[in-house]
């Protein structure tokens, strides 16, 4: 079964009420057993435009990945999330099938 991740674009403008969402989070993705993989880091626009800070986290599966967006735990994060930051947020299945080579 395919994965299921959140591929996060983010310019935070509120830095210290980006850091109290970072905090709520927390809660949503325990629960939902998140991993990150991608955290804001180091990175090289290579084509376009980018945002400053880019996340991509990991679930068992797409519907978990769903299920901790639509959470109580999450919507309320995501509230202090929106003020604090521009976020771009798609929410997609891993590809599970033959790889090149």
């Amino acid at each position: 079964m395919p994965k299921g991740y959140w591929i996060a674009r983010v310019d935070v403008h509120d830095p210290e009420i980006y850091q109290q969402y970072v905090k709520a989070n927390a809660v949503a993705f325990a629960k939902f057993g998140a991993r990150f993989l991608v955290r804001a880091g180091k990175h090289v626009v290579a084509s376009g435009k980018a945002p400053a800070r880019n996340v991509v986290i990991e679930f068992r599966d797409y519907e978990t990945a769903l299920a901790c967006h639509d959470s109580e735990e999450y919507r309320a994060a995501a509230k202090l999330r929106d003020a604090a930051a521009a976020v771009d947020l798609v929410i997609a299945e891993g590809y599970d099938g033959p790889q090149p080579g």
